[in-house]
């Protein structure tokens, strides 16, 4: 973890987004005291490549949507 002061952070901040790239974070103070972390963003664990996988992988419904849109119309919903 490195720290840099905000006037520094605003001066090289292409520089400090390549250390966070790199897995490392970064604490910007303004007079000494910590105002913001720069962290890298987590990466999804798994994506899913398409509609179709993803309608694959959810459960099913037991009614049709139609079904369910006519009930809860019924339902006062």
């Amino acid at each position: 973890m490195s720290t840099v002061t905000l006037a520094e952070a605003k001066t090289h901040l292409s520089h400090l987004l390549d250390q966070v790239e790199a897995s490392e974070e970064v604490v910007i103070t303004r007079r000494g005291v910590p105002i913001a972390r720069i962290t890298p963003v987590e990466k999804p664990r798994h994506t899913i490549q398409s509609l179709a996988e993803f309608r694959r992988r959810r459960p099913r419904w037991r009614k049709s949507s139609a079904e369910l849109l006519r009930e809860m119309r019924d339902e006062g919903h």
